[in-house]
């Protein structure tokens, strides 16, 4: 099963690469790798925290939230920011950055749980239960003067509720389609054209493999923000190799309590 892993390196036939280097990379489910340098992403290069946060906040997770929302996003001062999925690894870290950049943060998540944990634990200003009845209404009381900025993570339902309410220029960043669980055949809905056009908006994927030359200063800048307490992380270990398939699957069904990792 191909997936991002942390480990130490044991034994290293290449230059760049000694013994006892703790990397991140694509190493699979499996306790232990024989792999070329193409897998290594980099080296897990902050010693003072813990080397699990490569995987989430400090690795793929967060530079996708700190990218995706400077680049695409462009928030301004003042901007109101929706973010879904918004007690997760990626939109947590939206959240909170858009806090810290002067964005009025509003999050979409599922369960009174997750709604509570965004506002009292990630800092958001308002959060919005995508579960009970009446999203739309709720998004028009949480935005009473538009959305600025739509991370999305999901797509579907989720998306045609907050599509409507984009305000004039507004910039949609498409980071996910979690609602989606299959593309064949091919999902229909509401089309958007109209909401783009209407409102001058721009709506622009994002894949953070693109930008590996910024993912260096990307992890540094995130690091300090999280030794000064000003971005914080959920983490969900599960211990052993046996976990995965039902933690992968766990996913989907909305259990994970943060960034689900597996300690093997």
């Amino acid at each position: 099963m191909r997936s991002l892993a942390v480990g130490e390196i044991t034994e290293s036939r290449h230059p760049d690469w000694r013994e006892g280097q703790i990397v991140l990379g694509w190493f699979g489910w499996q306790e232990i790798a024989t792999v070329g340098p193409d897998a290594i992403v980099c080296e897990v290069s902050q010693p003072d925290l813990s080397p699990s946060l490569a995987l989430g906040v400090l690795g793929i997770n967060g530079v996708t939230a700190l990218l995706a929302l400077t680049m695409v996003g462009e928030p301004k001062a003042g901007d109101t920011l929706v973010v879904s999925t918004a007690g997760g690894a990626v939109g947590s870290a939206v959240g909170q950055i858009g806090s810290m950049l002067g964005c009025r943060t509003v999050g979409i998540a599922g369960g009174p749980t997750k709604v509570h944990r965004c506002v009292e634990y990630f800092g958001f200003d308002a959060a919005i239960d995508y579960k009970a009845e009446g999203l739309d209404e709720a998004l028009v009381k949480a935005c009473p003067d538009g959305v600025d900025i739509y991370f999305d993570n999901t797509s579907g339902a989720v998306s045609d509720a907050v599509l409507p309410q984009l305000a004039m220029h507004a910039r949609v960043v498409n980071c996910g389609t979690a609602a989606i669980d299959r593309w064949d055949p091919w999902p229909s809905g509401p089309r958007v054209e109209r909401h783009l056009l209407v409102k001058r908006a721009r709506m622009q994927g994002f894949v953070v493999f693109d930008h590996f030359d910024r993912w260096e200063e990307s992890v540094a800048t995130l690091a300090q923000w999280v030794r000064e307490g000003k971005l914080r992380y959920s983490e969900e270990m599960l211990d052993g190799l046996e976990m995965c398939p039902d933690a992968l699957a766990g996913l989907y069904r909305g259990e994970n309590a943060g960034k689900r990792v597996i300690r093997l």
